[in-house]
């Protein structure tokens, strides 16, 4: 971790104290001045009150550079985002007026338009990311010399750009100074009449930032923190600077987007063939629906649980079990030949930073049996901002159809003990 430090915040607090003292000095001047040419001592107090002011004005100025958020924006760097945000727009537009019909209030593009704008600004040869699961940043070359640049202490800057899901831009102005990063934010957005125009600005310190071998650009803004706010508020964000490969893509697509880390075990408990019985068999059964049939279960259908020869085959098409051993292993009612099932909600389930967490795939091994092993690593964007929360080998064969079966998940490096024991939703 790259850990900034305050070096030029103290030299603007002390600059901004001597210029307290000399103002300090002055008005004491013109006061005794005033004293002796016999001026009014009612006088003599409002220039102590306005130094008063003056000193109190300099000081929770002082203050807020301490905190780094909420800092002034500099005019220029403001006009720089305002004009650079309408160009973008203005560059998009076409693209984005043909896939909007004027008549949704909450705009929300397909994923395929957002790419086809992330696109259209890479000819600007900016940086550009969207914000689509598993894509990269185009343009990516200039944002990783940048975070080399400054992991070896020099001072830059750079510009991202982020394509949202209404259609919308987000301007990052990256600054490195030596020892401290900034970054002056900005947003914008359409309104009604297919006009663009800034919904905000700001300028927080980045508290500490790191740039990972695998190619994360993982930081945490200057925040506000109790007591000065009742909630602890998340300043962690992560940019995917480095590729992944299509094939890495494809297989995190394929494999273990829609397992995730939360609800089911899957990916986050050590298991194989021959050792199945800690599986949550009646959680994992709605991940494996949609992944099969595109979509979620309606709980409305089942009000009594799931149907023992609809449960038990889907779970069979996916691992290497039987019947018998499903009916053991899962909460199972005899007497109405149902398994079990229960959405996930806060009184089955207390949320966890890791179960956000976004399986990627970062290598793939093919075995001499046959098989496939993916090695996978969980990306956590949230307080912890880990792009490798634990490092996993999921183990899986691969027929000609293009179906798969799951064989087996080994959690490297004890990781297993770094993470939360997992939440059983249904317990006999």
């Amino acid at each position: 971790m790259v850990k900034t430090k305050h070096t030029v915040l103290f030299q603007k607090k002390s600059i901004l104290l001597i210029m307290v003292f000399l103002i300090g000095c002055g008005l004491c001047s013109c006061g005794k001045e005033n004293s002796v040419a016999g001026e009014s001592p009612v006088e003599d107090t409002e220039e102590d009150a306005s130094t008063e002011e003056t000193k109190s004005a300099e000081e929770e100025a002082a203050e807020q550079w301490e905190k780094g958020y909420g800092l002034p924006v500099d005019e220029q760097e403001e006009k720089e985002a305002e004009n650079d945000c309408r160009a973008m727009m203005e560059h998009i537009y076409d693209i984005y007026k043909d896939a909007y019909n004027g008549t949704a209030s909450n705009v929300v593009l397909a994923d395929e338009t957002i790419l086809e704008l992330q696109k259209k600004l890479m000819e600007t040869e900016y940086p550009v990311a969207a914000l689509v699961t598993y894509s990269n940043m185009e343009n990516y070359e200039r944002v990783d010399s940048f975070l080399r640049d400054c992991t070896a202490g020099k001072s830059g800057s750079v510009v991202i750009y982020e394509i949202h899901d209404d259609g919308g831009i987000g301007r990052m102005k990256f600054i490195f100074d030596g020892t401290d990063m900034y970054v002056v934010s900005a947003r914008s957005v359409w309104n009604g009449n297919g006009k663009s125009g800034m919904s905000y600005i700001s300028y927080p310190r980045i508290k500490e930032w790191k740039y990972t071998d695998k190619g994360w650009f993982c930081y945490e803004l200057c925040v506000p923190e109790p007591p000065e706010v009742s909630e602890i508020m998340d300043g962690s964000c992560l940019i995917r600077v480095k590729p992944m490969t299509e094939e890495q893509r494809e297989m995190s697509e394929r494999c273990v987007r829609g397992l995730g880390y939360q609800g089911n075990n899957i990916l986050c408990s050590n298991w194989d063939a021959d050792h199945m019985e800690e599986l949550d068999f009646n959680g994992m059964y709605e991940y494996l629906y949609a992944m099969k049939y595109g979509d979620k279960i309606n709980s409305e259908d089942y009000p009594n649980g799931i149907p023992k020869e609809g449960f038990e085959s889907l779970i069979m098409e996916y691992l290497p079990i039987t019947a018998e051993q499903i009916r053991e292993y899962a909460v199972f009612d005899e007497e109405n030949q149902t398994y079990l099932w229960a959405r996930l909600g806060c009184f089955n389930y207390a949320p966890t930073f890791f179960g956000t967490s976004l399986p990627e795939v970062v290598d793939i091994k093919e075995n001499k049996d046959g098989t496939v092993t993916l090695t996978v690593e969980a990306v956590c964007d949230m307080v912890i901002c880990d792009d490798a929360v634990i490092t996993h080998e999921l183990t899986a064969r691969f027929a000609e159809d293009g179906s798969f079966q799951y064989l087996g998940n080994e959690i490297l490096d004890d990781g297993i003990m770094h993470i939360p024991d997992y939440q059983y939703r249904i317990k006999e």
